[in-house]
């Protein structure tokens, strides 16, 4: 993840140079979430689906925008997984299945996810850049450090952000428990 980049760039252009690290993001990311039944293969290839979806493809101003993008709409997809997860849960796809003991304890994990989104839709009114923050920390799995590097700020300036997202989050969700608010 460099710098920025005077051009813009199609998402065709861009997607090649991050795949792998997109992918490795995702796998991170769903690996942290038990009970997710979606790879990181297939949601990195969803979010370029979505990318790719609007029109001739959006233009990027460089690799910081594309990943903010990424992360949203991977942030997307897992959270319409997971309304589509509880739909079935409810009925919705009635056939017989043998779960395993983490399959039935996601349910909670779930909630979990729901409210930070929702949670993040209020942050993204008050505060834009630090909703973004959370989506490439939560939803892409990107480090405080790959984060300070693509905005091409300090870490510092990274970390005391982090430290206020974590507060409001905590604030606005009630919840120590929130799996956000362990990653330090």
């Amino acid at each position: 993840m460099s710098g920025s980049q005077d051009a813009q760039h199609s998402t065709d252009t861009l997607m090649p140079s991050v795949y792998a690290e997109l992918r490795r993001l995702a796998a991170s990311r769903i690996q942290k979430t038990p009970g997710q039944s979606i790879s990181g293969t297939v949601l990195v290839h969803e979010a370029y689906l979505r990318l790719k979806d609007e029109g001739d493809g959006p233009k990027w101003a460089n690799k910081a925008h594309f990943f903010s993008a990424a992360a949203e709409a991977m942030r997307r997809i897992l959270i319409d997984h997971i309304k589509a997860k509880g739909r079935k849960k409810r009925g919705g796809d009635q056939q017989r299945s043998d779960e395993t003991v983490s399959a039935l304890a996601t349910p909670a994990l779930d909630d979990e996810l729901l409210a930070i989104n929702d949670a993040l839709d209020r942050l993204a009114e008050e505060d834009p850049e630090s909703a973004d923050l959370v989506k490439l920390r939560f939803f892409a799995g990107f480090t405080l450090e790959e984060i300070a590097e693509s905005r091409g700020v300090n870490i510092r300036t990274v970390s005391r952000q982090w430290k206020y997202v974590r507060a409001w989050l905590k604030d606005h969700l009630k919840s120590e428990d929130a799996p956000c608010l362990s990653n330090s």
